[in-house]
């Protein structure tokens, strides 16, 4: 997670500039989600493991769906609207693939559950409802840790742009703009991840509706907690 500012200021900022042909929204795509995944795939709850298969699979739909949000979508705006509005291509592909990567690279919390301890740090059992809490606080995180840059910075260039001076000097327009998005990051990557704590809680009364066989496997292990923790991951 610490390598996100430098890495993602990179990637995201040749995303925004090189966003015109289906080319170039395919191959940076592509570069974004290879390193997305392994971003999510090194922050999962350390519990977890996935096979070779359950990985390729995860990287492939992931990679996939960002790849197939970008073209569509472009190939939508291109008719339907404003090149402006093109610009935003590149944030519509991650917000999906988001949504679709991190909950298949941490598949397997979501099938067989996570550890949850009480509030002394004994683990009392699993749950698949916890996993599928942190998993969902985690993707909304990672989403608004991207918005501001790929928001605002469109609204940047589309002014600067109009200046003459500045056109003038497009080699500079990607440099420009990675450094830009790192601004955004060192600020966002912080503050994203700590919108939610990182030791997550839940009632065992849900557990009890959702999860009966879990619940009775805690029962069954001692005293049942009124709340549960466990680690949401990054």
């Amino acid at each position: 997670m610490s390598f996100q500012m430098p890495g993602g200021m990179a990637i995201t900022g040749a995303m925004l500039q090189w966003y015109r042909t289906n080319t170039a929204v395919i191959f940076w795509q592509w570069v974004n989600q290879s390193f997305n995944a392994l971003v999510n795939y090194t922050n999962r709850n350390a519990n977890s493991s996935l096979t070779t298969t359950q990985l390729v699979v995860s990287y492939v739909s992931a990679t996939s769906s960002a790849l197939l949000a970008a073209v569509g979508y472009k190939g939508y705006l291109t008719k339907k609207a404003s090149p402006f509005f093109q610009r935003y291509v590149p944030f519509v592909a991650v917000a999906v693939a988001n949504c679709i990567n991190i909950p298949l690279m941490r598949q397997n919390e979501l099938i067989y559950g996570i550890d949850i301890q009480d509030e002394n740090g004994n683990t009392v059992g699993k749950s698949r409802v916890a996993a599928a809490k942190g998993i969902s606080q985690v993707v909304f995180s990672r989403i608004a840790m991207c918005a501001p840059g790929m928001l605002i910075l469109p609204i940047i260039m589309e002014k600067l742009e109009k200046h003459k001076s500045f056109r003038s000097i497009s080699f500079l327009h990607a440099p420009f703009q990675v450094v830009v998005v790192g601004c955004f990051l060192t600020v966002m990557v912080p503050t994203a991840c700590a919108l939610f704590p990182q030791t997550a809680s839940i009632s065992t009364g849900i557990i009890k509706v959702l999860e009966p066989e879990f619940y009775e496997d805690m029962r069954r292990n001692g005293k049942i907690p009124s709340k549960v923790y466990f680690n949401k991951g990054l």
